[in-house]
């Protein structure tokens, strides 16, 4: 009977995938901290992990019901998850980024996707220990 490495690897995999994506955010939010306007975004990680790893859909979709519909479900989705921050001190000219706070949740997610990492290797590690016999 084969073994189902996703099952073997647990949450681990998706948590990786999601941290990537919000240390994206984060340095997004970094880079307009000077543009006027911009909203900085966030996710939701563990509303993210649970839809990620449970495979659920997400609650934005779109149906074609001719054949001459474009399909543009792909970027509605990609954004269902993003959430705007709600800044504690909104600066003058609109913009939201708190770099102090953008920083600190940089470097926390930074900490964490190395943890994630870190769960990962161990864990490919008994997978190799395992099939070397060792």
């Amino acid at each position: 009977m084969p073994a189902n490495l996703d099952s073997y690897l647990g949450v681990h995999a998706a948590a990786l995938q999601v941290r990537s994506r919000r240390t994206e955010l984060l340095a997004t939010n970094l880079a307009n901290a000077d543009t006027p306007g911009y909203q900085a975004r966030d996710i939701d990680f563990r509303s993210v992990l649970a839809n990620a790893a449970g495979g659920a859909s997400s609650p934005v979709t779109m149906k074609a019901t001719h054949a001459g519909h474009l399909q543009t479900a792909s970027a509605t989705e990609a954004n269902a998850d993003l959430l705007y921050r709600t800044p504690l001190a909104p600066s003058i000219d609109g913009n939201t980024v708190d770099v102090q706070l953008e920083q600190a949740a940089f470097a926390e997610n930074a900490v964490r996707y190395q943890a994630t990492l870190s769960f990962l290797s161990s864990k490919f590690r008994g997978l190799m220990t395992a099939i070397s016999g060792q």
